[in-house]
C-alpha cells in the first residue's frame, strides 16, 4: 500500500499498491516565529567605492599609455557533492535529466530527516510535522521542502522516487531551487518503511 500527501495537510492517495507519499513546501517571505535564527538575514549595504584621485598616465614621446586592466578574480569553485543515501543518488539522476545542479548532503537536513522518519515510524502514520520550518531552522537557505513517504514493505528508494517524480508537488520539490538535501528511512513494527526528504 501507498499514499501521497501534498502540501502541509498529508492527503492520502490509496491505490492498489502498498506505498504512500506526502511533499509540504515553505518559502519564507518574512520573519517566522523561529526564536532567535535571523530571517530574513541582515541586509548589509554595498560598501561604495571612497573617491579618489585619477591615477596619472605616465606620458612618452610615442604617446600616452595606460595601465592594463586588473585581472578580473576567479569564480569559487562549486562545492563538491557529498552523497550519503540512494535516494540523493536518484534525486540527483532525476535533476541531471532536467539540467539542474546536484544536490549536496547536509548533516543538519539529515537530523530532521531522520528524526521525522523516526516520528511516523513510531506511529506508524505518514505525516508531515512542521519539517519545513525545521529545515529553515539549519540557517542554509530561505526556501525549504519535504517529501514523505512509505512502503509496506520496507525501505525501497527506486520505488519511492519513481513515484515521488509521478507527482506533480513531489517532483516539483525534487526539481525545486535547492541547494542541499537530506534522507532516512525508518521501519516501524508494522514492517512499513518510512522516508523522509528534506530540501534546502
Amino acid at each position: 500500500m501507498f499514499a501521497l500527501g501534498v502540501s502541509a495537510t498529508v492527503a492520502h492517495l490509496q491505490a492498489d499498491t502498498p506505498k504512500a507519499l506526502a511533499a509540504s513546501t515553505q518559502q519564507i517571505v518574512a520573519n517566522p516565529p523561529l526564536g532567535s535564527l535571523p530571517y530574513p538575514p541582515s541586509r548589509l549595504p554595498r560598501p561604495t567605492p571612497s573617491p579618489t584621485a585619477a591615477p596619472s598616465t605616465p606620458s612618452t614621446h610615442a604617446g600616452a599609455t595606460t595601465a592594463a586592466p586588473a585581472p578580473r578574480p576567479r569564480p569559487a569553485p562549486p562545492p563538491s557533492i557529498v552523497v550519503r543515501s540512494t535516494q540523493q543518488v536518484l534525486i540527483n539522476q532525476d535533476r541531471a535529466r532536467h539540467g539542474l545542479a546536484p544536490l549536496t548532503w547536509n548533516s543538519c537536513l539529515y537530523n530532521v530527516a531522520l528524526a521525522n522518519a523516526r516520528r511516523m515510524a513510531a506511529a506508524e502514520v505518514m505525516s508531515h510535522a512542521n519539517g519545513v520550518y525545521q529545515d529553515l531552522a539549519c540557517g542554509i537557505g530561505r526556501q525549504s521542502g519535504e517529501n514523505v513517504g512509505y512502503y509496506s514493505a520496507g525501505v525501497n528508494d527506486s520505488l519511492l522516487n519513481t513515484d515521488f517524480m509521478n507527482s506533480a508537488e513531489h517532483r516539483a520539490n525534487i526539481l525545486g531551487p535547492y541547494r542541499y538535501v537530506a534522507t532516512a528511512w525508518a521501519v516501524g513494527a508494522n514492517g512499513y518503511g518510512y522516508i523522509a526528504v528534506e530540501f534546502d
